[in-house]
């Protein structure tokens, strides 16, 4: 009896390290999405800087850790290009976020693993419904 309950432990603990993998994974999907979101969007910038001036002006980029000199002319079209391919990253980086998160909701309803936070979000919103409704409220004046 005792070693049924220690194998029924290490089969929830088994559970609940994969479901923080799959956690974690899906956080790390995020930042990266979110660092290239902020790359694509510094890339825009300086392509719109960039179209307003003379395409013989002198440039700086700064490639692999070294600083180049180089014309707009010669820089503009591979940030053009880099962008492009950002936002095609952005698109795989979106569809692989949808599929962790899928993945996750059926592992969750294959376990039944509820997640705490979830549940106290709950109650708190419903104990929020009821003070509106009851007319109570609470303001913090500084």
């Amino acid at each position: 009896m005792a070693n049924n309950k220690s194998n029924q432990k290490t089969a929830q603990e088994e559970v609940f390290t994969q479901f923080q993998q799959l956690r974690n994974e899906q956080r790390n999907l995020v930042n990266n999405l979110s660092t290239l979101e902020l790359d694509l969007k510094e890339h825009k910038t300086v392509i719109e800087t960039l179209k307003t001036v003379s395409d013989d002006r002198k440039c700086f980029r700064l490639i692999g850790g070294v600083l180049c000199e180089q014309t707009v002319k010669e820089t503009l079209p591979n940030l053009i290009q880099n962008k492009e391919q950002l936002e095609k990253l952005i698109e795989n980086g979106k569809e692989q976020l949808t599929k962790k998160g899928i993945e996750i909701n059926k592992f969750k309803e294959e376990h039944n693993i509820q997640v705490r936070e979830q549940s106290s979000e709950s109650t708190k919103n419903e104990s929020k419904n009821e003070e509106t409704s009851s007319g109570k409220s609470n303001v913090l004046v500084s």
